[in-house]
């Protein structure tokens, strides 16, 4: 009894061990921990609940324009090539023109930069995608798939990652099945990811000569240094019975092979877009750009869609209104919230309860 709040004692000595702190820090500490330290306890009336609704909703809303306009300042343009570029006497029968390697694949697009009052149809709709504003370079370049589930859990699966970071010093290739090795020797990269590698290729065109196209730096940093070996090349790649996609130049290691970085990334939903390379010119409004194309790549057996897309980008990046729009959505509900609870305040007001009459107040007014 005459030792409480002084010291504690040791366990066989008797050694006593005194914490010595200031008066204020120690009545500090003691009230932190019998948590008698003085709180804030907001009381959420109509009018706290009203004025915040309303101040979010009048923040919201401006964010979600500037977010908007932001993503309409972005020039992007989208033009699909699988069915244009397949001559009139395959469009029957669009596998058989993919697979007969004796066929051209080479294809020619026209995509005219126009102003507001060009009216001119020397251009189709079918091979012209129209633009007013001036495209300003870096100007991204994009392929997108559609209904390319590369979700797919056994496609997902059909991968080694130590394989790629080793090369053949990492035997144990079973995940890469049904696509692990070929005539008796190991596939590198293996699996079905890499064997179904997107080859279809482009180059563009304008009056003054080839525009040149950077296809360095289009993968992750990460991915290129630390997933895929500096000392791995490719073997035996696409030497089957069956070939699923491009080939891969043997003398060049996995780390330099971006377009295979950039496919192994996989993507979650069946619409996708992924990185080509990106021109550093900038392009004028009324210029004609004519993109010479190779329709390698076979999306007509699942009835896909190939996509060529050039764009824009900005401070939000490339142009996606859903953000915008959101916040819109979400601050105009937020006003209507804020005018609706204003007008039940006023046609049916009550007073603010009295914190005394809670159950729990009540017991320890009585004691």
């Amino acid at each position: 009894m005459e030792m409480e709040g002084g010291s504690s004692s040791g366990s066989a000595g008797g050694t006593q061990t005194h914490h010595r702190f200031s008066p204020m820090r120690s009545r500090a500490f003691y009230r932190f921990t019998q948590q008698n330290l003085p709180a804030c306890k907001p009381v959420l009336t109509p009018g706290w609940v009203i004025m915040t609704f309303l101040i979010m909703g009048i923040v919201f809303v401006p964010v979600g324009l500037v977010c908007l306009h932001a993503s309409e300042s972005v020039v992007e343009i989208v033009d699909r090539y699988d069915v244009e570029c397949i001559p009139e006497a395959y469009r029957s029968n669009k596998v058989a023109y993919i697979k007969d390697s004796s066929i051209s694949k080479n294809c020619n697009r026209t995509i005219k930069w126009q102003h507001p009052k060009d009216t001119s149809l020397f251009h189709p709709p079918a091979l012209t995608s129209r633009v007013q504003k001036h495209m300003k370079a870096p100007i991204y370049i994009y392929y997108e798939l559609d209904n390319y589930y590369q979700n797919h859990r056994r496609f997902v699966k059909s991968r080694n990652d130590k394989q790629l970071l080793y090369g053949l010093k990492y035997k144990d290739t079973s995940s890469c099945k049904p696509e692990e090795s070929s005539n008796g020797l190991p596939i590198v990269p293996c699996g079905l990811i890499a064997w179904s590698l997107f080859n279809d290729s482009y180059a563009f065109v304008r009056d003054r000569g080839e525009m040149n196209v950077n296809r360095k730096n289009i993968a992750w940093k990460s991915d290129r240094e630390h997933k895929f070996g500096k000392h791995v090349y490719p073997f035996n790649f696409q030497n089957g019975t069956l070939i699923g996609g491009g080939k891969l130049d043997p003398s060049i290691p996995l780390s330099d092979q971006e377009d295979l970085i950039v496919w192994m990334r996989t993507a979650a939903l069946p619409t996708f877009r992924k990185l080509y390379g990106i021109i550093e010119e900038d392009i004028d409004a009324d210029e004609i750009i004519t993109v010479h194309l190779v329709n390698n790549y076979n999306t007509y057996s699942f009835g896909g869609k190939k996509k060529i897309v050039l764009t824009t980008s900005n401070w939000l990046g490339g142009k996606n209104g859903f953000l915008g729009m959101a916040y819109i959505a979400i601050g105009t509900s937020f006003v209507l919230i804020s005018v609706l609870f204003a007008l039940i305040h006023v046609k049916y007001p009550r007073p603010r309860g009295d914190p005394t009459y809670l159950s729990w107040n009540r017991k320890s007014n009585a004691s």
